[in-house]
């Protein structure tokens, strides 16, 4: 296909365009996020929102219809950009070029083009009683899927993207200098990932993610997980804590002391309550949002006391100290006044559920 084009260039060739509505998912292919049989994270866009398409359908379908709003695609080097001839116009500072670019159109899945930012609109353009709407194309050269990723995150940074959408695809996105506020998702979310992915860690294959969709054995939710680690990295007294480094006014940390430590608390806790590990949270509330954020509380408590090279079996010692006051799949919390199963993912409840682990830590420790 081969489409008139302004070509700009900082670093990357950037192209805008105008196409047919129908033509963009013959250009384009929608990268779906989800991970293949080595468990690798592929792709970035969440499902269709059937319900979203079908009101956009609706309005196109009105008759004369105001489409400004541009698809941003990511382009195959296999593009081909031939600049126009002739002068350039009056006031040209040389920001931007005229000229032609050829998109080759081919089968799906194997396209030169993926679509970053505009799936539900692309899929209801193509489903529109007037197949000719013109629509206006943003394109960046790049076949790097880190790079599509990192696009995908800040274009719907605004918008009301899901957080567990962007805490799976955080770590996958390479180096790039992302925002504050993302930045500092990042390391928890790598966390995450890892102790997801890792055969040597207690949460091997435990955690639910978006891209693993209602399949396999996780249990526990990613958000809690990740919230569970931020908690601790941001706590000046949290055990994650010591290991984050702030140099010249930016923070960065030291992964790999801090996934080491992660994975000898939540292995002595496995140890310590093997018949509440690994159950749906409806079954045991160790493995429920407010459980595991309530543990990382009790986690920071212990390596306050202790030192956070402890190894396992030092931990499974201090996590003896509450073990006999906890109720995760049966009986009632004496120090609450609540069934095991009445525990839910409140702010009340959690930090109820903290208030009474730490209470019981503090007291073993003194008898």
């Amino acid at each position: 296909m081969f489409v008139p084009c302004i070509r700009f260039r900082d670093g990357i060739d950037v192209y805008a365009f105008f196409v047919r509505g129908a033509d963009i998912v013959s250009l384009a292919d929608i990268s779906r996020i989800s991970r293949d049989e080595n468990d690798s994270l592929k792709g970035f866009q969440r499902p269709e929102i059937r319900s979203h398409v079908k009101g956009i359908v609706e309005y196109l379908n009105q008759g004369t219809i105001l489409f400004p709003n541009a698809i941003i695609l990511a382009l195959s080097p296999q593009v081909h950009f031939a600049a126009s001839r002739g002068t350039r116009p009056i006031g040209d500072e040389g920001i931007a070029q005229s000229g032609t670019l050829t998109i080759p159109v081919l089968e799906e899945g194997k396209r030169a083009a993926w679509i970053v930012d505009g799936q539900q609109r692309s899929l209801a353009l193509s489903q529109a009683e007037n197949r000719d709407i013109p629509v206006p194309v943003v394109g960046f050269v790049s076949n790097r899927l880190d790079v599509q990723r990192e696009q995908f995150i800040l274009v719907n940074k605004a918008k009301p993207l899901p957080g567990r959408l962007i805490n799976e695809l955080l770590p996958e996105t390479g180096s790039v200098l992302l925002p504050r506020d993302l930045s500092v998702r990042k390391v928890p979310a790598e966390l995450c990932d890892q102790l997801n992915r890792d055969p040597g860690s207690p949460f091997y294959q435990l955690i639910k993610r978006p891209s693993d969709g209602s399949a396999g054995k996780a249990v526990v939710t990613d958000t809690a997980v990740v919230t569970m680690i931020r908690n601790s990295i941001n706590n000046p007294l949290g055990a994650l804590a010591t290991y984050r480094i702030t140099s010249n006014g930016r923070d960065t940390a030291d992964l790999e002391r801090m996934y080491k430590l992660l994975v000898n608390f939540w292995a002595a806790v496995k140890s310590t309550f093997p018949d509440a590990w690994g159950l749906d949270p409806r079954q045991s509330r160790l493995m429920h949002s407010a459980g595991v954020m309530a543990m990382g509380v009790l986690m920071d408590r212990i390596y306050a006391r202790t030192s956070p090279h402890e190894d396992m079996r030092s931990v499974q010692r201090e996590l003896q100290k509450v073990a006999s006051v906890c109720r995760w799949t049966s009986g009632s919390w004496d120090s609450l006044g609540i069934a095991w199963n009445e525990i839910e993912n409140t702010t009340r409840d959690i930090r109820r559920l903290q208030t009474a682990l730490v209470q019981a830590y503090v007291g073993g420790g003194e008898r």
